[in-house]
């Protein structure tokens, strides 16, 4: 790594699809691009739990 300004520089995972379909390709993603959530269940239950509650008080 001659170049300082190397370590600087971050790269995008790999992506799937085109346009408003681009999405991150799944198989190219690692736990060092922060895709270890293991609390996602959880916190998905809890937001529709509280969504439910919201559209009941309307």
């Amino acid at each position: 790594m001659a170049d300082p300004l190397e370590k600087a520089v971050s790269k995008a995972p790999a992506t799937l699809g085109e346009g408003c379909l681009s999405r991150y390709d799944p198989d190219d993603l690692s736990p060092e691009d922060g895709t270890e959530f293991p609390g996602a269940a959880e916190l998905w239950e809890q937001l529709q739990d509280d969504s439910e509650d919201t559209a009941g008080d309307a």
